[in-house]
């Protein structure tokens, strides 16, 4: 099969991308790629440099691929900040103050404001410099305190006084990586502020085009605010049309998440696809008039660009808008079209541009959705057909969402561990719905100047998206809606496509080829599955996690976990993130919280365990013939002490001051400090147990305690 043009260019280039970010320090990579593409390149200009008729060279095509591979590696090398010298991430002196730029719209949260700072310069102390401003680069993440402050505008000019620090990188097994989610997008520091370590300087934006979509964006969202009124179907169209999630409430969005609709809560290709099919059909009566075809162009270039502006200048709307922008272009002017080009094409220019999109979950699900309908839609469409309209179109839709979940389910699982059971079921309302509600929306921002006209419009958007919250919210409330705790490795992922493209490709050609690829994918990714199912199956561990500022201790036997924590159960969005992935990667499907600091009672989960005790100072138990000792207070007139050595002792709320207060009390052979001790204090300790040459852990510096036991 012939993989059109810019499809062989785009993996080329791709192929550069990522050889860049896994093995950066091996030039010879881009080098080689230049040298050997070069040669095959001329080698096949100079063969036929004098013939009238020349042939195909695959020496020349294969050149021209080698040297898009160098130049992937090169735009990555480029595109990427921290190989600047005067960026922050080099400085190995204490930063005083710094000078940044707001560079993007800042972000409210519950006791904050999330600002993007772009350094300009910053004042430093060295061996050869007093405090003295120079040129400083770097992008800092700004949790800047509310305090009663005006929301940070895009273009204002900062003086910050402090340091900021660099991104932890992920502490416990399996947790979301935001160290390197960030850094693909050149962030690699952060920053609390309280009112008084900042100082506005004045107003300097780094783009006047940047600066124009973010007045349209806060235009757009106070028009919305007005028109619309309630807050949950405010919230939703605030989500979908201008990329905020502020406003939308905790519940709705589990709702969203579970009904598998969470992706139209977020600004994306799928809004420009749905407003592009819309435009599509409503402006098809220009095609047949003479010019039609470039006005329909021209209004459908209008509308999408303004709807990019409308959301900030969103950068997957961007990607989504350059790609639609090519097929307007392309049938305006009666270019002959084949998606997969255009898409490998809008592909290509993208990445030229920002290479590190390749690594982000929006561009990857957007590609592979679209060329699976595109490839594999029609197909499926055709192989049922209905008399009636109406059920035709359901029919449609329909199997639009089943090939798009098809092709992007494993990445789904990969990403968010997780499998909405009644997709097909929302789906196509979610698809319906976003199609009037769309359209509507930006009827209501395009007419707001019109009284009666613009109040009308946003009733009627006040009651669509009132239908979509009702039929979404319905849909996740059914039993077993959402299938979660799903855990997909890199390898089992891969397999599954592989399945999924050979049983495609089986069902098109029937060649025996793919038959015997689908049967040996099959039974590869069978025994991975059963080999990972008899790991879990037979773990046992012991693990402290980190959790801010708190205690999170597992025993983990199979399936089931026991989890010992003081954290708040209302707070779900710490657990989440710190440690639903750890349970779901090692296939914990019984987890029981038990409170930490609870009062021992005959239900609490502890009891069942052997040579169990417990008092207000400490916690004492026996797991899998192992000893455990949690320490809570060492100070006090008790005074108690252990005759036996412990196998683990966990030290909490700051219990050990200094190393002597375990003289004569307690022998343990691992020491591990959870996070509810204070930094300082631990730092202290790991520097003196350094030199006392005692072997400690703590999870705040050295990520999570995990203990394997056989």
């Amino acid at each position: 099969m012939n993989l059109p043009p810019f499809v062989r260019y785009v993996a080329a280039l791709i192929t550069g991308i990522v050889c860049y970010v896994e093995l950066a320090e091996w030039y010879i990579i881009p080098i080689g790629a230049l040298v050997l593409g070069g040669i095959l390149f001329s080698w096949g200009f100079i063969r036929t440099s004098g013939k009238v008729i020349k042939p195909v060279q695959i020496s020349s095509g294969v050149g021209g691929l080698f040297l898009l591979l160098a130049l992937g590696w090169v735009i990555a090398y480029q595109r990427t900040a921290s190989n600047r010298p005067d960026n922050l991430i080099h400085l190995t002196d204490t930063l005083r103050s710094y000078e940044g730029v707001v560079s993007s719209q800042p972000e409210e949260r519950a006791k904050t404001y999330r600002v993007e700072l772009e350094i300009r310069r910053g004042a430093w102390k060295s061996a050869q410099h007093t405090n003295q401003w120079r040129p400083l680069s770097g992008r800092v993440i700004v949790y800047l305190d509310k305090a009663s402050q005006l929301m940070p505008r895009y273009g204002e000019v900062w003086l910050v006084s402090g340091s900021p620090r660099p991104i932890d990188p992920p502490l416990n097994p399996g947790e979301f990586n935001y160290k390197r989610y960030l850094s693909y997008r050149n962030i690699y520091h952060q920053q609390y502020l309280r009112p008084f370590q900042r100082q506005v300087l004045g107003i300097d934006p780094p783009s006047r085009v940047a600066q124009l979509a973010t007045i349209v964006n806060r235009w757009a969202d106070s028009v919305l605010t007005y028109q619309i009124g309630t807050r949950a179907e405010f919230g939703i169209v605030n989500a979908m049309i201008l990329g905020v999630r502020d406003d939308l409430d905790a519940e709705l969005y589990r709702a969203y998440s579970a009904a598998g609709a969470v992706h139209i809560l977020s600004v994306s290709g799928l809004h420009v696809g749905i407003l592009f099919a819309v435009l599509t059909f409503l402006l098809r009566f220009l095609i047949k008039r003479p010019r039609g075809k470039l006005l329909m162009a021209a209004i459908q270039l209008a509308i999408l660009w303004f709807y990019a502006l409308v959301t900030g200048f969103s950068p997957p709307v961007l990607r989504s808008a350059g790609m639609f922008t090519l097929l307007i272009l392309a049938n305006a002017f009666g270019r002959q079209q084949q998606l997969m080009n255009t898409l490998g094409a809008s592909a290509f220019f993208i990445l030229c541009f920002d290479p590190y999109a390749l690594f982000s979950a929006g561009f990857q699900l957007s590609y592979l959705a679209v060329a699976g309908i595109g490839a594999w839609q029609s197909s499926f469409y055709q192989s049922l057909t209905f008399r009636n309209k109406w059920a035709n179109r359901l029919w449609e839709l329909t199997a639009v969402a089943l090939v798009a979940q098809i092709i992007t389910f494993p990445l789904g699982v990969f990403y968010f561990h997780q499998f909405p059971t009644y997709f097909l079921l929302a789906n196509p309302i979610v698809i319906v719905m976003s199609e009037i509600l769309l359209p509507l929306a930006m009827a209501t921002l395009a007419f707001s100047w019109i009284p009666f006209v613009s109040s009308g419009l946003g009733w009627v958007l006040q009651k669509t998206a009132w239908f979509l919250n009702y039929a979404v919210t319905l849909t996740g409330q059914l039993p077993g809606a959402a299938w979660d705790g799903l855990w997909l490795s890199l390898v089992t992922m891969l397999l599954i496509y592989a399945l999924i493209l050979f049983s495609i490709a089986l069902l098109l050609t029937r060649k025996s080829m793919y038959l015997w690829a689908t049967c040996v994918t099959a039974i590869l990714l069978t025994g991975m599955l059963l080999w990972n199912e008899y790991a879990h199956t037979h773990q046992r561990r012991l693990a402290v996690h980190f959790l801010p500022h708190r205690t999170a201790i597992s025993l983990t036997d199979g399936h089931r976990s026991l989890l010992l924590t003081d954290l708040d159960e209302v707070d779900k969005r710490s657990y989440d993130f710190y440690l639903k992935n750890t349970f779901g990667q090692w296939g914990v499907s019984d987890l029981t919280v038990t409170k930490v600091d609870r009062n021992v009672a005959s239900t609490d989960s502890l009891t069942s365990l052997p040579a169990y005790y417990r008092t207000p100072e400490f916690t004492l138990w026996v797991w899998q013939g192992k000893s455990l000792l949690i320490v809570n207070r060492l100070g006090g007139p008790s005074h108690w002490r252990l005759p036996a050595v412990v196998d683990y002792l966990i030290i909490r709320r700051n219990a050990l001051r200094n190393w002597q207060q375990l003289n004569g009390r307690i022998v343990a052979r691992n020491i591990i400090f959870d996070d509810s001790n204070k930094t300082p204090l631990t730092d202290q300790l790991l520097v003196d147990a350094k030199q006392k040459a005692i072997a400690c852990h703590s999870v705040r510096q050295m990520g999570a305690y995990v203990a394997d036991f056989d």
